[in-house]
């Protein structure tokens, strides 16, 4: 059962401009530690920050709320499963507002698509609830 979708698009130019203009201070308060260090390897790290932070938005607008009633940017984090797959970890609001959404005997699944096509970078996020199995039950 789909709980969210959400999508973004993002001008790689903007990110850009922002960690010029602002450095640490703008990178401190939007990405997390693991974000960041996989961002810095890269042979182009603002399109790796960009497709990261359409990521957030997406995720933001997939949980329903944005950035407000307690989802905060560092709240979600891209992550990659042992495939190299992308998908979010979310904590504090971000994950108290998907336990609220997610129905009873079910687990969730966050599915994201990343892709950058200079100067932009897009992000689609597919959030989706299966039941649990015996194991996640505990």
């Amino acid at each position: 059962m789909i709980l969210g979708v959400g999508s973004d698009l993002i001008d790689i130019r903007r990110i850009e401009e922002a960690i010029k203009r602002y450095g640490d201070r703008f990178l401190d308060r939007i990405f997390t530690e693991t974000e960041r260090r996989r961002c810095d390897r890269r042979a182009n790290p603002a399109a790796s920050y960009a497709r990261r932070f359409a990521a957030k938005e997406a995720t933001s607008k997939a949980l329903g709320t944005g950035f407000r009633r307690g989802v905060y940017w560092r709240d979600l984090g891209v992550v990659n499963l042992p495939t190299g797959q992308p998908t979010m970890e979310l904590t504090g609001g971000a994950l108290q507002r998907l336990r609220v959404m997610t129905p009873p005997g079910m687990t969730v699944r966050i599915d994201i698509s990343l892709t950058d096509e200079p100067p932009l970078a897009q992000a689609v996020v597919i959030i989706t609830a299966v039941p649990a199995t015996a194991v996640e039950r505990g």
